[in-house]
């Protein structure tokens, strides 16, 4: 698709001029000043209501994986973990509800994010550092993943909803449930999903074939920034029409109460969810009988399989493909208060207080249990909201995490690890005329207390502050900048990765990326200079917004591909150095016509991700350069739409990557609401990728072997009452 598209759209969409409105400002539940979008100069998305259903999907990766500044590293479709602006594991918050969901997909990039979008009331996105909120693990930003587990509101009576989906790329069935209700000062929350799926169909085979020009770009590079380790596809038995072993099922219940009084509300929620996925073939190691490593290849003989013809039975898959298979379980327990005027000078306080028990295994082929990974885990967070004091008006907070990490079996390379964090912060705001200038400090304690006699326990300082401006020019126009500085602290895989094998032939494999990781426990606080400028006009039937951003890291952590290689596996080590990352995202909507009782609207949006290390060499696994554009007509009972995508081809992978083929994708849906008494019943259906591309993500690491869904159709209904 030609780029210059959007652009003349765009031009001609701003000239259109009709009376229809936009949604309301959505107010924010992450900031604890519950400030509506257009009253910070921190650059949030929020995705509620109508947008939020046709974006929901089975990661939340994918959920956010159309939105400017957001990208999804997928590992097969069973794990989908949000990249923000670049920057993705352990510099990425997820929150369930303002505490973190505590599970281990910030330790390996084949763990699943332990929250679900298609039960969630909205998702608040803070693009940038968002340490001052939320720690050193918001470094690049947070997910904040929000429902109605702990009741927030009183309820009369009863009501609720069910939705089932079916989606033809992976013949996943989907079925969820919520009910609410209440009576007088009592209030209670049930939700449940179900989940299953069977081998991700896509266009052509799953293992990507080099030997055309594109691959002579990518030796061409190697030359210039050094010998690399590149695994060869091309001659490899892969799957053609489908990924083996990429089937899954997931089972997820809820149950939540709370009580109101005049002032406030107490309430109680448990949550158990157990999640059961296949590792597409080629994305993992595991070892055979005698202990040996080697690289998963399953029966994947295209004459021998007939993927039109097979069985689609779940509980055959990982048997018949011979992959690895993780089986998770966590059960998470929620306890939230929040009080109006708790004491003189304050207006709001917000307590949390969440325990997490978290285990998943790694299991073989053949049955036997690899790797188990366990965490336990505390956290316990407040707010408190003052009343405004010399035209000022903030928040004072404190955050406490307590967490027990464990891995044991052949693939643990990480020792078993207590981490303790302490924060405390403070967020100021001040507005006089058209200015409000917001500000605030952070200092942060986090040790890390190993089991090892190879490394000892260590403590982390860290402090950040921010401040920023927002300008209303007029009543349409907005202009803002944010500055901050931030400051992380190691994670333990970065520290201890390998820390307790000095010996190179005893040296653990890390399987989701098929490489031997060292970890560094001489690693020091990771410091992030930030500046974010934005422009927004909103004119009530059309608006447009420009974020530019730039952030200057000192001692960034990264895993250095060595150029060292054991049994052929190559070795990274985690080191430290500076880096820059710099960008540009571009939202817009414009009412273009209004006819048939509804409205035409035409979204633009677009961003630029770049990364560099002080050596020169490129960031690798960043998104590519992206356009698009989303036309719909709707009304109270109809809503038609289209969207298409063009990234371009990320042709700066970093060293020792290939580059990432570019690609369009066309999308588009149907909606139909059928009003039954004082319910509704909506019917929808969405065309995914209509011209059957073949799309793979330059943001996963296994782009190689795992493209995404090629042509699907995923229909289904919605009821609520």
């Amino acid at each position: 698709m030609n780029r210059i598209l959007p652009l003349a759209l765009a031009v001609a969409g701003a000239n259109a001029a009709v009376a229809e409105q936009l949604p309301l400002e959505h107010v924010l539940v992450s900031v604890p000043l519950h400030k509506q979008t257009a009253e910070t100069a921190l650059p949030v998305t929020v995705l509620s209501g109508d947008d939020l259903s046709r974006a929901a999907a089975a990661t939340i990766g994918d959920t956010l994986n159309n939105t400017p500044g957001l990208a999804n590293a997928s590992f097969g479709p069973g794990v989908g973990q949000p990249v923000i602006r670049g920057q993705q594991g352990p510099r990425v918050t997820v929150l369930q509800n303002g505490t973190s969901s505590a599970d281990a997909s910030n330790i390996s990039a084949d763990h699943a994010v332990s929250v679900e979008a298609m039960l969630a009331d909205s998702i608040e996105i803070l693009r940038g550092p968002s340490t001052l909120l939320y720690g050193g693990g918001a470094i690049g930003g947070v997910v904040n993943v929000i429902d109605n587990r702990i009741p927030t509101r009183r309820i009369d009576g009863v009501e609720g909803g069910a939705e089932y989906r079916h989606d033809a790329a992976s013949d996943m069935d989907t079925l969820v449930g919520r009910l609410e209700g209440g009576s007088g000062n009592f209030a209670f929350h049930i939700d449940g999903l179900y989940r299953d799926w069977n081998n991700l169909e896509i266009p052509g085979k799953a293992a990507r074939e080099h030997g055309d020009e594109h691959h002579d770009e990518d030796h061409d590079h190697e030359e210039e920034h050094g010998e690399g380790h590149h695994e060869e596809h091309e001659g490899e038995e892969t799957t053609d029409g489908y990924i083996a072993n990429t089937d899954g099922r997931t089972r997820s219940a809820t149950v939540g109460a709370s009580y109101h009084f005049d002032k406030g509300f107490v309430g109680f929620a448990v949550n158990r969810l157990e999640n059961e996925y296949g590792i597409p073939a080629g994305g993992h190691v595991h070892h055979d009988e005698d202990g040996h490593e080697g690289h998963e290849e399953g029966d994947h003989h295209e004459e021998d399989h007939d993927h039109e013809g097979e069985d689609h039975d779940h509980e055959e898959h990982g048997h018949e493909d011979g992959g690895v298979r993780i089986d998770l379980e966590q059960t998470r327990y929620d306890l939230a208060m929040h009080l109006h005027e708790p004491i003189p000078g304050f207006e709001v306080a917000r307590a949390f207080v969440t325990y997490t028990d978290y285990q998943h295994k790694e299991i073989e082929p053949g049955g036997e249990v690899g790797t188990r990974y366990a965490s336990d885990t505390w956290e316990g967070r407040l707010e408190l909201v003052h009343e405004p004091f010399a035209g000022m008006h903030g928040v004072v907070g404190l955050q406490a995490r307590d967490k027990e990490f464990s891995a044991v079996g052949e693939e643990a390379f990480i020792p078993l690890t207590d981490s303790r964090d302490f924060g405390l912060f403070l967020l100021e705001d001040y507005h006089i005329n058209a200015w409000t200038f917001e500000g605030g400090l952070r200092y942060d304690r986090d040790e890390r207390d190993p089991d090892t006699t190879f490394a000892d326990s260590q403590d982390f300082n860290a402090f950040s502050a921010s401040a920023s401006a927002l300008w209303d020019i007029t009543d349409a126009w907005q202009l803002s900048l944010a500055l901050s500085r931030a400051e992380r602290a190691p994670s333990i895989e970065e520290l201890y990765s390998n820390v307790e094998n000095s010996d190179p032939e005893s040296w653990i494999v890390h399987a989701a990326t098929s490489a031997i990781e060292l970890g560094n426990p001489d690693l020091d606080t990771e410091t992030s200079n930030n500046a974010d400028l934005s422009l927004r006009w909103d004119s009530g039937s059309h608006y447009v917004e420009v974020t530019a951003y730039y952030n200057d890291f000192h001692d960034y952590i990264d895993l250095e591909n060595t150029g060292i290689e054991v049994d052929e596996t190559p070795v990274h080590a985690y080191i430290q150095g500076d880096a820059t990352f710099r960008g540009v995202e571009v939202d817009s909507q414009f009412t273009l016509a209004s006819f048939g009782g509804g409205a035409v609207m035409l979204r633009l949006f677009g961003d630029i991700t770049e990364g560099e290390l002080d050596n020169g060499d490129d960031v690798p696994r960043l998104p590519p350069v992206r356009v698009g554009s989303h036309l719909s007509w709707g009304n109270d009972n109809l809503n038609v739409w289209g969207r298409v995508i063009d990234a371009a081809e990320q042709d700066k992978p970093g060293a020792n990557e290939e580059s990432t083929e570019g690609y369009t994708r066309w999308d588009a849906g149907v909606e139909y609401r059928l009003g039954v008494a004082d319910s509704q019943l909506t019917l929808f259906a969405t065309l995914n990728n209509i011209t059957d591309e073949e799309i793979r993500l330059s943001t996963s690491f296994l782009r190689d072997v795992s493209p995404e869904a090629g042509r699907s159709l995923e229909a289904g209904l919605r009821y609520n009452f």
